[in-house]
């Protein structure tokens, strides 16, 4: 295990806009000290077991190490977490997924305009279809002022966000909202009666074993002294060492490498019909990871409830990625394959060591390359793609080469493009891709080019 994990932290590649290239291999603490990170925790799991946790650095500079029992702030990992729990007073019956959410709240209600009241359920705030703004929350100084929950949903001071409306038809379309979340946060204290944290706690943190997790904000002061402290940019620690998150649904979760990849281990175990900590029904569990828009299906990228999901069969995974004040963190667990990682550090500056650090761990277990990078083929290109290609703007020659394509730009250098196994054409100097179309004959008549964000499409004129 220890040349594993050897390999794994000796093996970041930083990666570039060009799709399947890398930077040259670094170790965990060169990649640290270069992104200002100052404490970095890792957890690894193979065939549904958890296999090694690691931590790296120091809480703070100049302060004690961290362990991979070390808090953390989650960020929005947070939303799955408390998805969990929500699932569990639907089983129980407490509370029914579809029915309108002003049926519940009390401490505040759904605002409606110009006569019209929005009707939005709880499994559209679980998969961010309900049409409710604010995406996310700064958080607030440990010093305060704080406010409740019903201020920041009203955007009353001191809330330090816009007022949460529905400005979108619930049911329709996804966009991500943490606003949603915080009202699903709201509804389920007023139906229950119980604090936030300590109902998180009774529902799945002290059943799923999550021993060094809270929802408590802000921490109480013996957690607090063991946590990592936050590091914006710059390793420039937080004042008072992190912000404070009244929205906790959305945000609030203190926890460990140890912690997560525990409860990732029990996702999967309940997945395939196991004995699981969690102790939901494996339908239940299996039903988060649906899509939940009808235009929506498995393979694609999509929220279920709570987790973010992609790909399918061998490649299907579940995760969810964290950012608060400070801190980042990533969660993702492939359960055909009974394999996972969580991420978490203590730098905003160190954002891209997540994927890094996935990547890694991903080549070390051979997992299945979870990117869409489009693989070279062998395919000899057909002489019929040559030829001179145009739109309003400008104008493209395409020569055949024996391998590949040279694409000629206006006021550019001939830029080789190389057949892939999807059928297009992508360029190893640049993140570009060519698509051919025409008619029966096989000549095309068309060309789609994709570079970066822009799409654009050129008729033959030759």
């Amino acid at each position: 295990m220890e040349e594993q994990i050897g390999r794994v932290v000796s093996d970041l590649r930083e990666e570039t806009t060009i799709p399947g290239q890398y930077g040259l291999p670094a170790s965990v603490h060169q990649r640290m000290a270069q992104t200002c990170t100052p404490a970095l925790s890792v957890g690894v799991i193979d065939n549904f077991e958890v296999a090694w946790t690691r931590a790296f650095g120091t809480l703070a500079a100049g302060a004690e190490p961290a362990t991979a029992n070390t808090p953390f702030q989650s960020g929005s990992i947070s939303k799955p977490v408390f998805a969990l729990a929500l699932m569990k007073l639907v089983e129980t019956g407490v509370i029914d997924l579809d029915a309108d959410v002003n049926d519940y709240l009390k401490s505040w209600r759904v605002p409606g305009r110009d006569g019209w009241q929005p009707r939005i359920t709880l499994r559209q705030l679980l998969s961010h279809t309900a049409g409710t703004t604010i995406h996310g929350f700064p958080g607030y100084p440990a010093s305060g002022p704080w406010p409740t929950i019903p201020q920041v949903l009203s955007g009353v001071p001191p809330a330090n966000t816009q007022p949460v409306v529905v400005d979108i038809l619930p049911g329709t379309q996804h966009r991500y909202s943490g606003g949603g979340t915080t009202i699903a946060q709201q509804l389920v204290v007023d139906v229950t009666g119980t604090p936030f944290p300590e109902l998180m706690r009774k529902l799945i943190l002290e059943p799923a074993g999550l021993t060094d997790s809270s929802f408590e904000q802000p921490l109480p002061s013996a957690f607090a002294k063991r946590a990592a402290r936050g590091h914006p940019l710059n390793g420039t620690e937080i004042e008072g060492g992190h912000h404070v998150y009244p929205e906790m649904a959305a945000a609030g979760l203190w926890t460990t490498t140890a912690d997560l990849t525990a409860l990732g281990v029990e996702m999967m175990r309940s997945l395939r019909g196991d004995v699981s900590k969690l102790g939901l029904a494996p339908g239940t569990v299996k039903s988060m990871l649906r899509p939940q828009l009808p235009d929506q299906e498995i393979g694609q990228e999509f929220v279920g409830l709570g987790w973010f999901c992609a790909g399918k069969e061998q490649n299907f995974r579940f995760f969810h990625h964290g950012w608060d004040h400070g801190y980042v963190a990533t969660m993702l667990m492939l359960p055909a394959i009974g394999k996972g990682v969580v991420v978490m550090l203590n730098s905003n500056q160190g954002s891209m060591l997540r994927s890094e650090i996935v990547a890694a761990v991903g080549r070390e277990y051979g997992w299945p390359v979870l990117q869409d990078i489009p693989r070279i083929s062998e395919a000899v290109p057909d002489l019929a793609h040559a030829g001179t290609y145009e739109n309003a703007n400008r104008k493209i020659c395409v020569r055949q080469q024996r391998d590949h394509l040279l694409i000629e730009f206006a006021g550019q250098r001939a830029l080789a493009a190389y057949p892939a196994v999807t059928g297009e054409f992508v360029a190893r100097a640049l993140n570009l891709r060519l698509r051919f179309a025409g008619d029966d004959s096989g000549r095309p008549s068309e060309l789609t080019v994709v570079t970066g964000n822009k799409t654009e499409l050129f008729k033959r004129t030759d």
